[in-house]
């Protein structure tokens, strides 16, 4: 019998930053930055990308939600995948999630550092990426409850500015700002139409939209060190679909109806671009700001997740059990220090060969969260006949429609991740995520037959 239980993290997290972090965690650089360029591309009707996107999401985090509450875990999707996939999937799942928010970690360092650049052009890209990683794994090593403040802070800022931002943009829509005439639906229908580049711009666009929605995950790794697991999942289930609606659709709504979908201003941040046109101060001073508080968010929460699921690997035997240590405050200081120095050696390789082996890593991970979305879906099909024959007061959350909407949503996924073989801007992502998938699958049966291969040969020698 083993007398030494496996360590437990501590359960520090309160409901106020579980709250947040569900809150703050679907806001990323990616709405800020990125929906300028899909709305340049699709036109108004890039609002039904987000929604369509949106809708997944809320699915998958539905099913994500009735397993959590069940059994509430710091491997999250992984532990659910090996227990109703088998081990391989549990293993494989983690391992491609870990290597993507790793990498996540790196760019997100990179971007924090051209942002601080515009401040302050003098300092070497490299050094500030090193900089801010280093000071951000500083607070996931004190405590989980330094995470969970910086994380609260951070999301705040990100929530309260979206708010204010919509605020402003209904205000410019009913033409309460004086001088400001009105645009009524003239940019929603008046240019072109509503899809001005039909309808296959939409299905385009919400295959880059997918990965704008990662991160909404977080929670329920979270949640397994929460004091109050059960309500904090539930909360942030309950309340997925209120901050798609209010937080993406909103602003992607705002966005397209204010401003001309073929407007060069989208390209450069549409965001800045409404703030300007209500001159408000310093608007790309304050947008600057408030993207740097996401990027930084966004590296905040890569290293806590990347490390949890590192940990929690290690317990199940996917992972060296070294990752497993725990230090007298309950944090994993072994796997957030080898997140860390992934994402190092991640930024030097930006220095080093941005345009080959840095972009080789960031492609390689691009289809990753489709990856992970399918294999929630095809554990949650087990788990629930699972649950329902042997625990079924177990299911405080259940997935709407079972099984259907979860076939629906396998069927949708599968078809927005091959549709990526067919884009020409995501055609490497589709094919490297591929590789790295069968990389390792590949490394889970070399490593098993290796191991059987070693017991066979101890039993033959102890003959």
């Amino acid at each position: 019998m083993n007398s030494h239980p496996q360590p437990q993290l501590k359960k520090e997290l309160k409901i106020r930053h579980i709250t947040m972090i569900s809150l703050g965690g679907i806001i990323g650089a990616g709405l800020f930055i990125g929906s300028g360029s899909l709305i340049n591309t699709t036109g108004p009707g890039s609002i039904f990308s987000y929604a369509f996107a949106g809708l997944l999401v809320i699915l998958v985090m539905r099913m994500l939600g009735e397993m959590s509450t069940a059994n509430p875990s710091s491997g999250s999707f992984s532990t659910y995948a090996k227990e109703a996939l088998g081990p391989w999937a549990g293993y494989t799942i983690g391992w491609l999630y870990w290597f993507f928010w790793v990498i996540v970690i790196a760019v997100e360092a990179i971007a924090g550092a051209n942002i601080i650049q515009y401040w302050f052009p003098s300092l070497p890209s490299w050094g500030v990426s090193l900089a801010l990683t280093f000071l951000l794994t500083m607070t996931n090593l004190y405590s989980v409850k330094s995470f969970g403040e910086f994380e609260y802070w951070f999301s705040l800022i990100k929530v309260v500015s979206i708010v204010l931002f919509l605020l402003l943009g209904i205000a410019i829509i009913c033409g309460f700002i004086p001088g400001i005439d009105s645009p009524g639906t003239s940019n929603l229908l008046h240019k072109g139409g509503f899809l001005p580049n039909g309808i296959s711009s939409v299905f385009l666009g919400i295959a880059l939209v997918m990965f704008s929605f990662m991160g909404t995950e977080i929670v329920a790794t979270a949640a397994g060190e929460s004091s109050q697991p059960e309500k904090a999942i539930t909360i942030a289930t309950n309340t997925v679909i209120y901050r798609i609606l209010f937080f993406y659709l909103g602003s992607i709504f705002i966005l397209v109806t204010v401003l001309p979908w073929n407007s060069s201003s989208l390209m450069k941040s549409p965001f800045v671009s409404i703030l300007e046109l209500v001159n408000v101060p310093a608007a790309a001073q304050i947008m600057n700001f408030i993207i740097l508080t996401a990027v930084l968010s966004c590296l905040n929460s890569g290293l806590y997740t990347s490390s949890r699921m590192l940990f929690s690997m290690s317990q199940n035997g996917d992972a060296p059990k070294s990752f497993s240590k725990l230090n007298k405050k309950g944090v994993p200081v072994s796997a957030i220090l080898a997140c860390t120095v992934i994402s190092y050696i991640s930024v030097i390789f930006n220095y080093i060969s941005p345009d080959k082996i840095f972009l080789f890593l960031v492609n390689a991970s691009g289809g990753v969260a489709l990856l992970v979305y399918l294999v929630i879906a095809f554990s949650q099909i087990k788990m629930r006949k699972k649950y329902e024959k042997e625990n079924p007061e177990a299911l405080k959350i259940k997935m709407w429609l079972f099984p259907y909407l979860t076939y629906a949503t396998i069927l949708a996924i599968t078809s927005i991740f091959i549709t990526m073989a067919f884009i020409d801007s995501l055609r490497s992502q589709f094919f490297l995520t591929l590789l790295i998938a069968v990389l390792v699958v590949g490394s889970f049966f070399f490593q098993r037959t290796k191991v059987t291969s070693g017991l066979a040969s101890k039993e033959n020698t102890s003959k």
